[in-house]
């Protein structure tokens, strides 16, 4: 189970998402992304003005074809880009608690680090961690209110794909795979605690720790890709910084990690990089630099074919390739 702050752009689409139980996602890749990040089980949280509305657990995952004309909300087409959203990506929502609280408190620290480190609103969506689901599900008050059902079962369904073939890229129905894409799988595989622990064991990691998989995480120099963060800290909070690369990894790569270890002090306990494949000369760089480097690929994987999340999510493998062991 994880919990997510989804930021909403203006205030009808607030008002719209309270009013159905509903939250969707645009016809490009970060909405994509962000459509494979939470699942069914998952929390959420609306983000708007700086505000936090209504805590909701995902019930159902949808995506509509010819949502370009289905309600609640209208299409939005820029004029800059000519380019054209609509929202075929949705969660139903079944309301918990409301509530309407600044995001200026302490409890929700480690999602507003987030959003003052990367300027704003930009992002879809935040993953928060434990510490903050715990604190929400005391705040405001037991949702009370009914939702109102809207009406879309006559309306064609599908499962979005994803392709290694440019040409056969059809959004939304089949995007290119992209390291958003990856980035969400791995995070996915390490949410399973018999793989997680697993992982963890070739680099020493003792099991006794349990960690938290989180999604992209600011620091003032950048952002880490994924944080595997210990869910109950008891007086230091362990944390292990993970890269994520589609192809191959660079000397500049590894540099980058390094200096997100210093930055985030002792209680980083390791740096691991994840790439499709690393040459002699650059495991023996990344060896020298005390960072652990896995490399992931696909079971029986035919990149002329399409794939959904799931699929690439059963065939993920992760082999280590040595590094630091810690003890």
């Amino acid at each position: 189970m994880a919990y997510f702050l989804i930021s909403v752009s203006n205030k009808t689409n607030l008002e719209l998402c309270i009013k159905y139980g509903l939250a969707g996602f645009t016809n490009s890749i970060n909405g994509l992304w962000t459509f494979v990040e939470i699942e069914e089980g998952d929390y959420i949280s609306f983000l708007y003005g700086a505000r936090v509305f209504n805590l909701y657990r995902v019930i159902n995952k949808r995506a509509f074809m010819n949502a370009e004309t289905l309600a609640p909300w209208p299409s939005v087409t820029f004029q800059m880009s000519g380019k054209t959203y609509y929202f075929p990506f949705r969660l139903y929502l079944e309301p918990i608690r409301k509530l309407n609280e600044p995001m200026v408190r302490p409890e929700f620290a480690y999602v507003a680090e987030n959003l003052l480190l990367r300027g704003g609103y930009r992002k879809t969506h935040f993953q928060a961690d434990q510490v903050t689901f715990y604190n929400v599900s005391q705040m405001g008050e037991i949702y009370r209110e009914k939702i109102e059902a809207l009406n879309m079962n006559s309306s064609q369904t599908f499962i979005p794909l994803l392709t290694w073939d440019k040409s056969k890229v059809n959004i939304p129905k089949v995007f290119y795979f992209q390291e958003l894409i990856l980035q969400s799988l791995i995070r996915h595989y390490l949410s399973k605690d018999s793989l997680q622990r697993l992982f963890l064991q070739e680099i020493g990691v003792k099991n006794s720790i349990n960690f938290e998989p989180l999604g992209e995480k600011a620091l003032p120099e950048g952002h880490v890709d994924i944080l595997l963060k210990e869910r109950e800290p008891e007086g230091k909070c362990h944390k292990i910084i993970i890269e994520v690369k589609t192809g191959k990894v660079s000397k500049n790569n590894i540099k980058q990690l390094k200096g997100y270890l210093k930055e985030m002090s002792d209680e980083c306990i390791a740096g691991i990089i994840i790439a499709s494949r690393f040459s002699k000369p650059m495991l023996e760089y990344v060896r020298s630099n005390d960072i652990s480097c896995f490399s992931y690929s696909f079971e029986s994987l035919n990149k002329n074919l399409k794939y959904s999340f799931e699929d690439l999510l059963h065939k993920l493998k992760l082999t280590f390739e040595g590094g630091r062991v810690y003890g």
